[in-house]
């Protein structure tokens, strides 16, 4: 890539398109063009393809999605379904009628079986039946993969695929119904530590295992293949070790300074018992997360505790 050629980053304003955003202008990349949700509905196909056609970007981050935890997946299934699909098929098949030279479509660990071996390889997509509760996101995610592989092999794209682990840090989303686990957890530590409660209640029973990825090592990893990766098979990006939610809670107590106690609510759904990336092929090609987990949480506390997260 050139530092001048025009970049088109789908879902700018959230935390993984702000984060690659950040990285490419900390490069010196210069020409990168975006779209509020305001400006541009990317469910609409007809607003999509004259965006591309005004525009003409040559290289695309698909980053854009519908996203949330537990819950939200499981309530909105058909908005995560629908959304999704919309939003992945107007940017690809449209990146594809205007000849992009490279497009990166960004999934999620959860495309993998429930039950799959850990840790998690590419090669396992599609062996078993997911994980209900957020199955529509995870078709809606394969469909995203398959059609830039359908549509390297029949038109001879370069559009590649990457499915990174849990992610958190800045522009992160703290509603503590639609949220992921961590964030959910670092508003709720940080609430009751100003409120002086007793007790914090975390749902679950504490013993799913989970892997965690500072959104910014994510981002780096983005560029890196962007600059250097252009083959079919979709790559994980994780850091290949992970924490049991108890763990993580606990971590997450001690760094907020809640003093009180941990209830665990077992009639909240735990989800996939354990989701751990096998990242050795990012690895082989160079490419490493360098934020340990509790180093980013206490960089992202420093960074949302005064903000009221909003």
């Amino acid at each position: 890539m050139n530092k001048s050629d025009k970049i088109y980053i789908a879902g700018h304003r959230g935390m993984v398109g702000s984060a690659i955003g950040r990285a490419l202008e900390a490069e010196g990349y210069t020409n990168i063009v975006s779209r509020r949700s305001s400006e541009l509905d990317l469910r609409n196909q007809a607003a999509v393809a004259a965006f591309f056609e005004e525009e003409k970007p040559k290289y695309v981050v698909l980053a854009a999605a519908k996203v949330g935890g537990i819950q939200a997946n499981n309530i909105y299934r058909a908005e995560f379904l629908y959304d999704n699909l919309m939003i992945e098929s107007n940017i690809i098949h449209q990146a594809y009628v205007h000849g992009v030279e490279k497009l990166l479509f960004l999934g999620s660990s959860c495309i993998y079986p429930k039950l799959a071996t850990q840790p998690l390889k590419e090669e396992y997509l599609l062996t078993n039946t997911l994980e209900p509760t957020n199955e529509p996101y995870a078709i809606a995610k394969i469909a995203g993969i398959k059609m830039c592989e359908a549509y390297r092999d029949q038109y001879g794209c370069n559009f590649i695929s990457a499915m990174p682990t849990n992610l958190y840090g800045p522009n992160d989303n703290y509603d503590l119904n639609n949220s992921h686990v961590l964030p959910a957890l670092l508003r709720k530590f940080h609430s009751a530590k100003v409120d002086a409660s007793e007790s914090v209640e975390v749902w679950g029973s504490g013993s799913p295992m989970r892997e965690f990825l500072h959104v910014d090592d994510l981002a780096e990893a983005c560029v890196y293949l962007l600059k250097n990766y252009n083959d079919k098979q979709f790559v994980n990006i994780g850091t290949g070790t992970d924490v049991t939610i108890k763990q993580l809670a606990e971590t997450i107590k001690e760094i907020v300074g809640f003093q009180g106690d941990l209830i665990w609510n077992t009639e909240k759904p735990d989800g996939t018992p354990r989701k751990l990336m096998d990242v050795s092929k990012m690895h082989q090609m160079g490419w490493k997360h360098k934020i340990d987990l509790r180093e980013g949480i206490q960089r992202v506390y420093e960074e949302v505790q005064h903000m009221d997260f909003a």
